[in-house]
């Protein structure tokens, strides 16, 4: 894939990007007021995902392991 079709591409994800979010009609300070918005939402969402996903598949390991009768040799 040469690399103007790559850049061909992304141009095209990006101007889909912002006819559906509403992006095309705002100005240029709104569009960055927006965009900086939804990257800190999203940001969060992935670090919280990061965060507490790992916890909560632990408890849900221990759970499931004690419903089942596996004893675990780790002791907490």
């Amino acid at each position: 894939m040469d690399f103007r079709r790559v850049k061909e591409y992304f141009s095209w994800l990006y101007y889909q990007y912002q006819i559906i979010s509403c992006c095309a009609v705002l100005e240029p300070w709104e569009q960055s007021m927006f965009n900086t918005i939804l990257l800190t939402i999203f940001a969060m969402v992935i670090y919280t995902a990061y965060v507490f996903i790992p916890i909560h598949i632990r408890l849900a390991w221990e759970f499931f392991s004690r419903i089942c009768g596996y004893q675990s040799t780790i002791s907490n």
